[in-house]
């Protein structure tokens, strides 16, 4: 697991959990320091006992021109967390995206009477590209996307005419909440506090809010969003399928969802109560 910082991931946990119910019990998963500068010579630095990479803040998008191929849907958003070695090549994917859809899906969002949109994603960083995909995937045509600065907002825009889904920019404001059914928050812990204010009492709550961040928990919007009466997806429900696909790739083998499941619910616990 690369990225920067790295020290919280809770990856290694559920990529270990699998390697174990698959009785892969010499493989090796640990959670490496490494900022932008550094990954060039990390890559190269990959011997043939090397089976994959997973790929967090800063360098989804970073980790790009280093490949040798790249799967159409991550080089269509421009951002890979997946990096497997094979065939002497560097193959890259993106798993946030079948992750995302999965987590909602495992909720009821998405599927049957419960539809998706509209939609609202707050943030316009890798993790939010992720989100917009994952939506055109489950048939949205139109999504608004709460920003900071429209101006930060260019390649997020151009990943989405690639996934053809259109683009309406709002407000960094609670108010951009308003008449959505569906919320993704891709924001860090703590940045998407205030979007909770709008949700006690109001009428207009979405039906079901998904936080990407998974520590600590609940966030300040799950817990306002819960409080509205919505479906409340977090982020380890996202990390957890997200990992489910990336041991796949890398073992060519189906993955043990619940002992993963089960693994990061105990490490969380025991962050929680240290």
């Amino acid at each position: 697991m690369l990225g920067s910082p790295i020290s919280h991931s809770l990856s290694p946990v559920l990529h270990r959990a699998a390697y174990d119910a698959l009785g892969l019990t010499w493989w090796i998963y640990d959670a490496i320091e490494c900022d932008e500068a550094g990954l060039p010579a990390l890559l190269d630095s990959c011997g043939p006992d090397w089976a994959g990479l997973s790929l967090t803040m800063p360098l989804k998008r970073t980790v790009l021109p280093l490949l040798d191929r790249v799967e159409s849907l991550a080089a269509s958003i421009g951002c890979a967390n997946t990096v497997v070695f094979a065939a002497a090549q560097r193959l890259g994917y993106n798993t946030d995206v079948p992750g995302i859809v999965s987590a909602l899906v495992e909720r009821g969002i998405g599927r049957g009477t419960r539809q998706a949109g509209p939609a609202l994603v707050i943030g316009a960083g890798a993790t939010a590209r992720s989100a917009l995909a994952a939506l055109a995937t489950m048939g949205e045509k139109s999504v608004a996307v709460a920003v900071r600065n429209p101006a930060t907002a260019t390649g997020l825009l151009a990943a989405a005419e690639q996934v053809g889904i259109s683009v309406t920019l709002r407000p960094f404001e609670a108010s951009a909440l308003q008449d959505m059914r569906l919320v993704i928050s891709t924001v860090p812990a703590g940045v998407a506090d205030f979007f909770g204010e709008i949700l006690p009492g109001n009428s207009t709550a979405p039906e079901a809010v998904l936080d990407v961040v998974y520590h600590p928990w609940p966030t300040k919007l799950a817990q306002a969003a819960s409080a509205a009466g919505a479906v409340v997806v977090s982020g380890f429900d996202l990390l957890v399928h997200q990992a489910v696909r990336q041991v796949e790739l890398m073992t060519d083998r189906p993955a043990p969802l619940e002992e993963m499941r089960r693994a990061g619910h105990a490490e969380l616990d025991s962050r929680r109560s240290g």
